[in-house]
């Protein structure tokens, strides 16, 4: 007898019946639905009033990068002086990965300009030149090439930082090696080598065949923690670069280039040739960079930061207060100071996290639930949207955000595209699995009390899946603020900012300064579901105790 049953007896306690709380829960559920939706017009109103006076502020606005190494983050900010000094509104996009996302942004005009290398220029900006036979051996000619492309190259800034493979001293002086060559002595070593220098066209693979290099010992990581294998010995060869200021603080032999395979890289300022018309002085100002900095002035920066712990704005303004007796305002180094930029970082960090949550979250539960009750309803629309989407779950996450960059650039709107689609799967699931496990029973009882479908999806089968869809949506939630310290790569902000920068200055401080923020906001995330769920379930199916 169907007043017998367990499900029965649990429908039942609910107070008052089903359809009258169901009507309850929907308006609550409405009533969350529009607070996340005002909380993200708010939001977006803040940013979109915030652009709109920036627009109409009469300071040109100049927009700086910088690659994800000290020493480019010190020259981004040396830039940024010279910028703000001639009267510019100034954005460092720092820590922006590699050589293709700085050189994509720059043409697409989401950057102004950024330092890159001679070497990097020819062996990988402009290799599709050189496919098709158009000379960049030399500067000149690299100059005229970039040039065609609406890129002007400044002539060099001043210090030669190739590439180089090193060793621990200590290591290769018991082995005997000083030389590249030497390595095919020894195929037991263990390479530590960064994932750009793994895909260069000047980089591991096209070196390893020209000395003859036969191993398959090689670890591929970030280019700063190559310098904490050393020291631990977890590998003892790595690739570096001539400038870094740990090459004399570890004591490391820098293996000498006896074939001479590594190009010359020059540092240079790209920038966009729309720069000159659009604010000529800030152009003119950029260029004063061309033979301002030495091999040593350029090692002793980076040293300042990474081993000396400054901040690297302060680190290159002094730099020009010194070199052409400027007069910036540099940031204070008292502990004072340093606790209000650590609170200012917090503070900021954790809006922008937010942010990116707030809206890639709300977003996903308008499309999932639709799609959820859609895939109820037809068992094929199922297996290709469950299919779809768990297929999207699976890709990683770097992957899927460089996925994003060529469609919507850099900056928070594709790492919210990203964690949209990362959001699918626990909500469409949940609220497929939700309606699914509805009795038949129940169904049928809506059935014969004359509901039409949408009346039961209304009534009856959103209140019973309910608490299937805030588990999705719970799920979705705690997974987005894990992965959303990724947009950090790709100018976006939030607690992956702290933490790429603690990897790059091996910081433990800074990088639990995004990553303590980071847990705290999952596990409250978890807890604000919870809370909701006891508020909008109807007790007879929340679980018992």
């Amino acid at each position: 007898m169907l007043n017998e049953s367990p499900m029965y007896k649990r429908h039942t306690e609910m107070k008052p019946f089903i359809p009258q709380r169901a009507v309850c829960v929907l308006f609550k559920s409405h009533q969350w639905a529009v607070i996340l939706l005002a909380a993200m017009a708010i939001l977006c109103t803040i940013a979109q009033q915030s652009f709109s006076q920036s627009r109409a502020s009469n300071l040109p606005v100049l927009k700086i990068g910088s690659k994800a190494f000290t020493e480019s983050v010190v020259l981004g900010e040396l830039l940024s002086h010279l910028g703000r000094d001639a009267g510019a509104r100034v954005e460092h996009l720092s820590e922006l990965g590699g050589t293709q996302i700085l050189w994509n942004a720059l043409q697409s005009g989401e950057i102004d300009a950024y330092v890159d290398y001679t070497g990097t220029i020819r062996e990988e900006i402009l290799a599709d030149a050189a496919r098709r036979g158009i000379p960049v051996e030399s500067e000149s000619e690299m100059r005229e090439e970039l040039a065609n492309r609406s890129i002007l190259m400044s002539e060099r800034i001043g210090f030669n930082n190739t590439y180089a493979l090193g060793m621990r001293e200590d290591v290769a002086a018991r082995l005997g090696i000083r030389k590249i060559s030497d390595l095919r002595k020894h195929p037991e070593l263990e390479y530590g080598l960064s994932d750009e220098f793994m895909e260069r066209r000047d980089g591991w693979n096209q070196l390893a065949s020209r000395y003859g290099i036969k191993t398959r010992r090689i670890r591929t990581m970030d280019h700063n923690l190559g310098y904490r294998g050393l020291v631990h010995d977890a590998i003892q060869i790595t690739d570096i670069y001539t400038t870094d200021a740990e090459i004399q603080h570890y004591k490391l032999r820098v293996l000498e280039d006896d074939l001479q395979f590594f190009p010359t890289y020059y540092a240079v300022l790209l920038m966009r040739a729309d720069l000159q018309s659009r604010a000529p002085k800030v152009a003119d100002a950029l260029l004063k960079v061309q033979g301002l900095i030495d091999p040593v002035k350029m090692s002793g920066m980076t040293a300042m930061v990474r081993l000396d712990g400054k901040n690297e704005t302060y680190v290159a303004g002094d730099f020009l207060n010194t070199k052409l007796l400027m007069q910036l305002e540099l940031p204070s180094n008292t502990l004072g100071a340093e606790w209000r930029r650590i609170a200012d970082r917090l503070l900021k960090t954790t809006l922008e996290h937010l942010f990116l949550v707030a809206v890639s979250l709300s977003l996903a539960i308008l499309v999932a639930i639709p799609f959820g009750i859609l895939s109820a309803r037809n068992e094929r629309v199922a297996n290709v949207l469950l299919g779809v989407v768990s297929v999207i779950q699976t890709l990683p996450s770097m992957a899927l955000l460089v996925f994003m960059i060529p469609l919507f650039g850099l900056g928070p709107v594709p790492a919210i595209a990203a964690l949209f689609f990362y959001s699918l799967l626990p909500i469409v699931r949940n609220t497929y699995a939700g309606i699914r496990q509805i009795p038949v029973a129940t169904r049928e009882s809506a059935e014969v009390l004359g509901l039409d479908a949408k009346s039961r999806l209304r009534l009856v089968e959103l209140p019973l899946a309910l608490p299937s869809i805030l588990s999705g949506i719970k799920t979705a939630a705690v997974i987005n603020v894990g992965t959303a310290t990724i947009g950090a790569l790709i100018g976006a902000g939030g607690y992956g900012s702290p933490i790429l920068t603690g990897i790059r200055l091996s910081s433990i401080p800074l990088i639990l300064q995004g990553a303590i923020p980071a847990a705290a906001m999952a596990v409250l995330a978890q807890w604000a579901f919870g809370m909701l769920e006891k508020k909008l379930v109807s007790p007879g199916l929340q679980p018992q105790s």
